[in-house]
């Protein structure tokens, strides 16, 4: 597809002001200005959940706002989509092909291919090399085992997230539930707190039982789901026996919860991880809590651990089945877990964006959007 834009339009948010957001023009690059190596991507689709708060919330922290420059004081937000190369001037990547990974909520990027393979490329420029590999990789659709034309959405909505959930399951019983039964999830209704109930909910019910911890607008839906062994609102904790060992995963980032359950537990909080920030706007220190010290969870290290016990094929092979069978009850017919809301433009960028750091979306909806113009 030629370019037809003459600008590149972004999203960009002030750091240390979530509610704070912008858009901002550039001047794309010509083919006469476009460096050697590099490629022009034009990003017609990518997810935003609460996921992406998440790496807003903890953008400096874990580096998030470094994967995409911005002007001092402000970050891009980095999201998962699909995009197809409109110029090249890397042999090994052509005009027109289509690839998955991680891109800024813009209209185009400038990309720099390197180990390009039939699976694809890693971008080589020089401000991402210190992050982690896994963020870098981007995917030829045209090769991907895991693409289907007909799925993009639920693909950006939910793979990334899905990789994440298969991961703490994994490393959770790969730690024998640090001696715990049950498992508690905050923000039970986010997707990766149901992936991950989802694949909890396919061990022996004698290894761990399931606790979803939601709003009480959000109960009826965290019901409906049929992966947790039981829902509560965050003003019933009070009921929650306290002579049991839990591990506790934590999809809120809320403080305040944490405390509340370090010490409903003490002794008995097994193991606590924080993997997500919904609750962005209340994040608090970890520091003297009774129980087990809460960490940071961070996917790719448990990745990186069965890509040695596993090798790449058992990971790529062990995901695409739960994969599958996660992908039965999101897009059912009848009373599907996801339904696609699609977005074009500012306005449905900034009013998304917004919603979801006010919590103000419905947890059934997915939410796709793009920058660019609506493809008839």
């Amino acid at each position: 597809m030629p370019v037809t834009n003459i600008t590149n339009l972004e999203f960009i948010v002030e750091r240390d002001n979530l509610r704070s957001s912008k858009f901002i023009e550039s001047a794309l690059p010509t083919a006469d200005t476009l460096q050697d190596g590099q490629v022009l991507m034009r990003i017609d689709r990518f997810a935003f959940t609460s996921n992406n708060v998440t790496y807003a919330a903890f953008g400096k922290a874990m580096s998030y706002w470094n994967f995409f420059p911005a002007p001092e004081g402000w970050g891009k937000i980095p999201v998962w989509g699909f995009a197809e190369v409109v110029l090249s001037r890397q042999a090994d990547v052509k005009v027109g092909e289509r690839f998955y990974g991680y891109y800024p909520m813009s209209s185009h990027v400038v990309l720099q291919p390197s180990r390009c393979s039939e699976h694809g490329f890693t971008d080589a420029a020089e401000h991402r090399q210190a992050m982690h590999g896994l963020y870098n990789q981007y995917l030829r659709t045209s090769t991907d085992p895991a693409y289907t034309a007909g799925s993009e959405d639920q693909q950006v909505l939910l793979r990334p997230l899905f990789i994440t959930s298969f991961m703490i399951d994994d490393f959770l019983a790969d730690n024998d539930f640090f001696g715990a039964k049950t498992v508690l999830l905050s923000s039970a209704s986010s997707k990766t707190a149901y992936g991950l109930a989802f694949m909890l909910s396919q061990r022996d019910k004698s290894q761990c039982k399931v606790i979803g911890l939601t709003s009480q607008s959000n109960i009826a839906f965290v019901e409906g789901l049929g992966c947790y062994d039981q829902v509560l609102a965050y003003d019933e904790l009070a009921s929650l026996p306290v002579d049991q060992p839990v591990v506790y995963v934590d999809m809120a980032g809320n403080g305040q919860l944490r405390s509340k359950l370090h010490h409903h537990y003490q002794d008995n909080m097994k193991y606590s991880c924080a993997v997500g920030g919904t609750h962005w706007d209340e994040l608090g220190g970890a520091s003297n809590l009774p129980g087990a010290r809460p960490a940071l969870f961070f996917a790719p290290a448990q990745i990186k651990k069965r890509m040695g016990d596993w090798g790449p094929g058992g990971v790529q092979a062990r995901l695409a089945q739960a994969w599958q069978q996660l992908m039965q009850p999101v897009m059912r017919k009848d009373n599907p877990w996801l339904q696609v809301v699609h977005g074009y433009g500012r306005e449905d960028l900034q009013r998304v964006y917004l919603q979801m750091l006010d919590g103000g979306t419905q947890p059934v909806e997915g939410h796709v959007l793009a920058l660019v113009e609506k493809q008839a």
